[in-house]
């Protein structure tokens, strides 16, 4: 699986993708992540990536053919043609994500994710470029980058190899209370102790429990 992230910010994300699960998953070729600047797809001087919006208001707008640039230039090439690959841009009137996006995407081969800033995207990105637009969350971000964090997080996870074991996934296994040793916590003055079943060594009991 390939990801590659538009941003005019493509260090913003460095230190996440360095470490833990994601920093082995690339070790070990199981996805790649690269980030290209927008700014380099900019024809003028200034490498300039925005506007003033049509009608008036305030802030500035991403331009829809610097990003056509980027997308183009990233998909072109023979190995891209062959490549199942879907083009995202995030959006506050995209899609939710879920779980069950995350595994649909995780079909693909390469993962094009378009990344706003300032008052928004030229509208025509939505139209003409991108295949589907998502949001994370009804709340409003500075940008995409971290939204793009999290689907990079969340479709990995539904690749082979990438956990281990995909027993691991809570799609899978459920979200349930888990507790560790000791068994006896002194937490606000009192003792805090772990559920009976889970030390009564009866696997059925535990799983019903879980279940519950």
């Amino acid at each position: 699986m390939k990801f590659d992230i538009i941003t005019i910010f493509p260090k913003i994300l460095d230190s996440y993708f360095g470490e833990s699960i994601l920093k082995r998953a690339q070790f070990k070729n199981l996805i790649t992540i690269k980030t290209h600047n927008l700014r380099d797809f900019a024809l003028d001087k200034h490498r300039k990536v925005d506007d003033s919006p049509y009608g008036g208001g305030p802030g500035m707008v991403v331009k829809a053919d610097v990003v056509d640039r980027a997308v183009n230039k990233i998909i072109s090439g023979k190995s891209c043609r062959k490549q199942k690959t879907r083009i995202i841009l995030f959006s506050l009137r995209g899609n939710k994500f879920d779980s069950k996006t995350a595994k649909r995407l995780s079909k693909y081969d390469r993962l094009v994710l378009i990344c706003g800033r300032y008052e928004g995207v030229d509208e025509r990105v939505a139209q003409y470029i991108a295949d589907e637009e998502i949001s994370v969350g009804d709340f409003v971000l500075s940008g995409g980058e971290l939204a793009a964090g999290v689907v990079v997080d969340a479709v990995s996870r539904f690749i082979p190899d990438v956990l281990g074991k995909m027993e691991s996934l809570e799609e899978i296994k459920g979200s349930y209370k888990v507790y560790t040793k000791p068994d006896v916590v002194k937490i606000g003055g009192k003792n805090r102790v772990v559920p009976k079943v889970l030390l009564s060594g009866d696997h059925k009991k535990i799983k019903e429990w879980r279940q519950k």
